[in-house]
């Protein structure tokens, strides 16, 4: 996916564990699949994965998950994850990298949600409770900025799209984002986020939201950019479910329906011919934005 992209195998990570934590040394290792871009991620017999970064970037990010996780999750309203050992760079492996708890349940699909609107209950509420918490110091959320710092990639992105074969329609999505980008902006204090709510770092059993993984790019800031599942998940007739419990106002709504759909538009010509899962969610975010005359 990325041309930095580290290069990462089954006995990669078994000569990794072996060498720093000979106490798992004998545990199964398997590669699970998803849509992750940052991570490699193997699980690790029952009760633990494995998190390899896959480029530099990746890597500064486990430094936030010890110093972090740990004050958010007695404030949560569901599971989020738990680092119990961190790896050293080692066997022409460059960075650091980590070992989690085992989290039980299964990615949501968009389209095939099994109770799309308690789904969405509990979605509403993980916003807006971590939209409450107080913990002091808290750093800035990846997009916790206001909409106009990636106005330009976003129209760069639609661009590009509009010279692909992708069925789209890019004057209406430039429409929907001057929209959104000229929505009032957020001038209350800045909240904690998590800013990137995209299904694969959701987990659900039941139908029911159990917990929430990856919170490198979280923070405090504008809590638009939290409101993205409800265009990249949740079907229309869930979305005022998730409004209501999580207490937005008509800007914040507009601004979060602008950070979907910048995302989907960024992420679709970038993965579109090496993360199909990715790919597929941006196409589906994009035909829930646009209105129904243009799509396609």
């Amino acid at each position: 996916m990325h041309a930095d992209e580290a290069d990462i195998s089954d006995d990669l990570v078994r000569r990794l564990v072996r060498g720093q934590f000979p106490q798992w040394a004998d545990l199964p290792i398997e590669r699970l699949v998803s849509g992750g871009t940052v991570n490699a991620v193997y699980r690790l017999g029952d009760a633990l994965t494995v998190r390899l970064p896959l480029t530099r970037n990746g890597a500064k990010d486990l430094e936030w998950e010890r110093r972090w996780l740990p004050e958010l999750a007695p404030a949560l309203p569901v599971t989020i994850p738990t680092v119990v050992a961190h790896g050293e760079p080692a066997d022409r492996y460059p960075w650091p990298w980590s070992v989690h708890r085992w989290i039980e349940g299964e990615n949501p699909l968009e389209g095939q949600l099994a109770d799309p609107e308690n789904l969405a209950h509990d979605l509403g509420e993980f916003v807006r409770t971590l939209r409450k918490v107080d913990i002091e110091g808290a750093p800035r959320a990846y997009r916790g900025g206001p909409l106009t710092t990636v106005d330009a990639e976003t129209r760069k992105a639609i661009e590009e799209l509009r010279r692909t074969d992708e069925p789209f329609d890019a004057d209406a999505a430039i429409a929907a984002w001057e929209e959104s980008v000229t929505a009032p902006a957020w001038t209350a204090a800045p909240c904690w986020v998590h800013s990137d709510l995209m299904p694969g770092n959701l987990l659900v059993s039941g139908g029911r939201l159990t917990a929430v993984i990856d919170f490198a790019t979280a923070g405090i800031g504008d809590p638009a950019c939290d409101l993205i599942v409800a265009w990249n998940l949740l079907p229309a007739a869930a979305r005022d479910t998730f409004r209501e419990i999580a207490d937005v106002d008509d800007a914040t709504w507009l601004r979060g329906r602008g950070w979907a759909l910048s995302m989907a538009v960024i992420q679709l010509p970038y993965y579109r011919h090496t993360n199909p899962i990715i790919s597929a969610n941006a196409r589906h975010t994009i035909q829930a934005i646009l209105p129904p005359p243009f799509r396609e």
